[in-house]
């Protein structure tokens, strides 16, 4: 990719993901996106212990020689169905870290502003999903209200991503900028980042004289991808590598085109539960050998993202 990154002073940063959080039996709803089925595929089919890193696992993950990962699998070519497995750039990536952890990446299909509940409920070892690493997620904060409603989730950071404006192919309403959707319709996923741009963009609109967004907000991306595609909307907002994506091959490349730079390029983060320090841990160090060792490299370049590699791997590095 080679779009470039313009800083927003918002408090959303990515789905990149907005953590519009809501509360639910004293848990966090902070994400957004896919259908709640458990179908998904398994990624690092590696589970021996002369694995290098496989000393760093709990005691209970590298005996079952599993990790769960929960994820909407439905944001390519981050992650989507192919075959009946998990594929894209997260599952390649989670494939490498099983390979130095000695386990296999399990990856668990579930809407997106489920994936913290299901984490703090055990469900799942970890989330890898474009969640992106933000303080508000990290202290279980629901940004629209700024009140705490859970416990939050550190992140081990492994790529750098920021949102695209993405319209229909040609720009015929001429989107180039957040301030041209003012009084406009835009079509995105809910409980991402995104839709935290979204409405900080509406609020400025109101405040400069202008008409607010009128925001209308899906399950999936797909779903708003559609909306965009027949004219509903004028534009879709998602993370840089899904907008670049759906521009390239929707319609052969004929339904889409990204208007403008990236905005607030952060970081996405491997979600674990407060606590849980040795996973934490044992996974930033997997992240740092394939960086190391160059397969990370070379899956950015598999797909096409190499603008969002990192040098190291980060704990909690959002802002």
């Amino acid at each position: 990719m080679t779009a470039s990154t313009t800083r927003r002073t918002t408090a959303a940063s990515s789905r990149i993901a907005a953590v519009g959080a809501i509360a639910v039996a004293g848990a966090l709803l902070l994400t957004g996106c896919g259908d709640q089925t458990d179908k998904g595929g398994s990624t690092s089919e590696s589970s021996s212990s002369a694995a290098p890193l496989a000393a760093k696992l709990p005691d209970d993950i590298r005996k079952a020689g599993v990790i769960k990962v929960g994820s909407d699998i439905a944001y390519p070519p981050v992650e989507f169905m192919k075959d009946g497995k998990a594929a894209g750039i997260d599952p390649d990536i989670a494939a490498a870290l099983g390979k130095q952890l000695g386990v296999r990446f399990d990856f668990q299909n579930g809407k997106f502003d489920q994936l913290i509940v299901g984490l703090q409920s055990k469900r799942f070892n970890a989330v890898m999903s474009a969640m992106s690493d933000t303080k508000d997620r990290q202290q279980g904060i629901d940004t629209d209200t700024k009140k705490k409603v859970g416990n939050g989730l550190d992140f081990v950071d492994y790529f750098t991503a920021g949102t695209s404006i993405l319209v229909q192919k040609g720009n015929p309403k001429g989107i180039n900028t957040l301030d041209d959707l003012c009084g406009k319709v835009v079509a995105l996923q809910k409980g991402t980042t995104s839709e935290g741009i979204a409405k900080t963009q509406s609020a400025k609109c109101e405040k400069d004289g202008k008409q607010a967004i009128t925001l209308q907000t899906f399950d999936t991306d797909p779903e708003a991808l559609l909306r965009l595609k027949q004219g509903a909307s004028v534009a879709d907002l998602n993370d840089f590598p899904v907008a670049a994506y759906n521009a390239k091959t929707s319609g052969g490349g004929k339904d889409f085109e990204v208007a403008g730079a990236q905005i607030e390029a952060g970081p996405y983060g491997i979600g674990v539960s407060k606590g849980n320090t040795q996973l934490q841990e044992a996974l930033q160090a997997a992240v740092n050998a394939i960086i190391k060792n160059g397969e990370y490299k070379k899956i950015l370049e598999k797909w096409n993202v190499t603008d969002g590699a990192v040098t190291e791997a980060k704990i909690n590095g959002g802002s």
